[in-house]
């Protein structure tokens, strides 16, 4: 009998083609998408299936047919075969001799790779999900304290503590409860095929937000390490699994003049203890996304970054050359630019700020 797949049918429903070959990527789902920025169904080619966690169409490749051309399930592949010229030269059946014919498909050599990142609302339904069902361990608690964040911050900023245990429990329950976990950083299937989560070492979940507060992914600070305090969370390698992107972080609304510094976190304790709006690149030499973040703020009001990175650029030459690419940055972005300069015994402005704020002269 011969196969049909989706590969085949795609021209003849009209979905888009899966980007740079990839085997499983996501389109929007004719059934619950009512935005075409979102893609909430996801296509297997590698399985021939398809899903929507979020309304649960799902089927294989007849029922992806008969949904989108009108015709009835039940006769849907005998109007394939002759839509696509084929004609069956026998069955097999238990207990014969006679091969199955196969044709040859030309299309591409698929490969097990991560799924494509999906739409910011999906992803921040599914964080702050997964951050409810986690708590803050009170040392973790401490250590924002110590930096000058307020309880009421910490609660409002949704910081947790990384699990040591549950992972496959907590991405069961997001699925059960509707939330969409394919192309969410940080999500995979293992061997067996359920959701789980990627495992990280203990440490404090931060997470990263755009402009409009939603939450595009989450950093941990690790407790412990050799290298590397701060990472995202991602699955990048997993099967079905996605990869973090270095996402600027926003805290505050646009205003005339607004801070860039380096870190989610830091952005936090300097809004927190000045009231200023920042915003926050993952690196000095991670700028990715900051473009697109200012072109937000200027269409908002902002004329003017200040810029307030970490005092050892005056002498770390990799962060230096990468605050140059910086200025080039806001420069060509047509956006006035300047640098703040503090006590070099202090790191970072939000350790100045904060001892300034324990000594009362700010």
């Amino acid at each position: 009998m011969v196969e049909i797949h989706i590969t085949d049918i795609i021209p003849l429903i009209g979905i888009p083609d899966p980007p740079n070959g990839r085997p499983v990527y996501n389109i929007p789902c004719p059934c619950c998408d009512d935005d075409p920025y979102k893609k909430h169904l996801n296509i297997n080619l590698n399985k021939d299936v398809f899903c929507c966690p979020r309304c649960h169409f799902s089927g294989g490749v007849f029922d992806l047919y008969s949904y989108y051309s009108g015709v009835d399930r039940q006769h849907a592949r005998k109007v394939l075969m002759e839509k696509l010229g084929l004609k069956d030269s026998g069955s097999t059946y238990e207990g014969s001799n006679t091969k199955r014919e196969r044709r040859t498909i030309s299309r591409p050599i698929l490969q097990d790779i991560e799924l494509p990142l999906t739409d910011i609302d999906a992803r921040h339904e599914t964080y702050a999900a997964l951050l409810g069902k986690l708590s803050l361990a009170s040392d973790h608690r401490q250590n924002l304290l110590s930096r000058g964040l307020t309880d009421e911050m910490i609660r409002a900023n949704g910081y947790k503590t990384m699990p040591v245990v549950g992972f496959s429990a907590l991405a069961k329950q997001l699925q059960e409860e509707g939330y969409y976990l394919g192309g969410v950083p940080g999500f995979y299937h293992t061997k067996d095929g359920r959701w789980t989560l990627a495992q990280e070492r203990r440490g404090i979940l931060i997470p990263a937000r755009d402009p409009d507060g939603k939450i595009q992914g989450l950093q941990i600070r690790l407790d412990n390490f050799k290298k590397g305090k701060f990472r995202w969370i991602s699955s990048i390698g997993k099967r079905d699994g996605c990869k973090a992107e270095g996402w600027t972080h926003t805290v505050g609304k646009p205003t005339q003049t607004v801070l860039l510094t380096e870190g989610p976190l830091k952005a936090d304790v300097i809004n927190c203890l000045t009231g200023l709006t920042v915003v926050a690149v993952p690196g000095v030499n991670s700028l990715k996304y900051l473009k697109q973040t200012l072109n937000h703020l200027q269409s908002n009001g902002t004329t003017k970054i200040m810029t307030c990175f970490d005092m050892d650029y005056l002498k770390n030459p990799h962060v230096r050359d990468g605050y140059y690419n910086l200025a080039n940055v806001l420069a060509e972005n047509g956006i006035e630019y300047g640098t703040y300069l503090w006590d070099p015994q202090f790191k970072g402005l939000d350790d100045y700020v904060w001892h300034c704020r324990k000594q009362e002269t700010l």
